[in-house]
């Protein structure tokens, strides 16, 4: 018992301690100034919510920072906007110069662009938001080379379709490897050791037991995924190495989803800051890393100072939630 109770002390235990009345005001707020200002504020509204959730969030009982400015969010959106009116207008203006070759050339176009574009925002999206933030005044650093991660991601593309879908589940895990691989913190590093043939059959199972479950399964599916994307990242701390783990039951999903459904819904939507605030508590709950950090020894080798949101701009304009 006393070596179990010292393990379970060990162990480094995430919280979130956010409050719904109190974040309910930042949201109501930012959604009124975003839509008096046609969308302009919206950069500064992300920026306030997010320095909020990271302020709420503890590891070790000690609370994360975010660094991002809504002056960087909006110079990202600004270059993303530009873009896409441009892309829109040559589309607009092949379809209507009645040139069948011009008008085939800009919808390729259009939507060669959406394909292409998508490596380069999740690696600028994970490379602004590790660098802008931290925890202990340690900060997160992406080290990912962007063409790296462009041509591992078409070629899994290209290999998915070709495979009809079934490349898909080993697809998503290299990509969630590479990208975990060349993060670091501080003077530690992260992994993941998840196996494509795993999320194929967890992938497989969802699909086969989805309509005969009448979605039920649906519960367990998400439970499992969550589970495996956690349990299988891994940290390394001079030499050793440490996992995570989520113990979140299929039960406790259920709760969720179906508190949360119907407080939105009885609500008309009233009620989604609660929503939002209930689930993070939720979800860091069960999240845990295992015995065996030592985060007084973790210190900060180099950070970037990475401030071009484009990437998590674009990630926000397409979205595509990866991080």
């Amino acid at each position: 018992m006393e070596v179990l109770s010292s393990l379970k002390a060990d162990q480094k235990r995430f919280k979130y301690v956010g409050k719904g009345t109190q974040f309910a005001i930042i949201y109501f707020k930012n959604l009124l100034f975003t839509i008096f200002t046609l969308g302009i504020y919206y950069p500064w509204a992300k920026v306030e919510e997010l320095k909020y959730h990271y302020q709420y969030t503890e590891l070790h009982a000690t609370r994360f920072t975010f660094h991002g400015t809504g002056k960087e969010v909006f110079n990202g959106f600004m270059k993303v906007y530009i873009l896409f009116f441009l892309l829109v207008t040559f589309l607009i203006f092949g379809l209507q110069s009645q040139n069948e070759i011009l008008a085939t050339i800009s919808i390729g176009i259009f939507y060669l662009f959406f394909i292409l574009i998508i490596p380069f925002a999740i690696h600028g999206a994970i490379r602004y938001r590790s660098s802008r933030s931290s925890w202990k005044g340690i900060h997160f650093k992406y080290l990912g080379n962007k063409m790296e991660l462009f041509w591992k991601y078409i070629t899994g593309t290209l290999i998915t379709i070709f495979t009809l879908g079934i490349y898909g589940s080993w697809f998503m895990v290299d990509v969630r490897k590479y990208i975990l691989s060349h993060l670091r913190f501080g003077n530690l590093s992260f992994d993941f050791k998840g196996k494509g043939e795993s999320l194929f059959w967890m992938n497989l199972k969802f699909i086969l037991l989805f309509i005969p479950t009448f979605g039920i399964y649906s519960f367990w599916y998400y439970k499992n995924l969550w589970k495996f994307y956690a349990d299988y990242t891994e940290i390394t701390q001079n030499g050793k190495k440490v996992n995570f783990n989520f113990s979140m039951k299929t039960g406790d999903l259920f709760e969720l989803i179906l508190i949360n459904f119907l407080l939105v819904f009885i609500t008309l939507g009233i009620a989604t800051p609660w929503v939002m605030v209930r689930t993070y508590t939720f979800m860091f709950r069960f999240l845990e890393i295992n015995e065996g950090l030592d985060t007084n020894s973790i210190q900060q080798v180099s950070y970037d100072t990475y401030t071009d949101a484009y990437g998590e701009s674009l990630v926000d304009f397409l979205d595509f939630n990866f991080i």
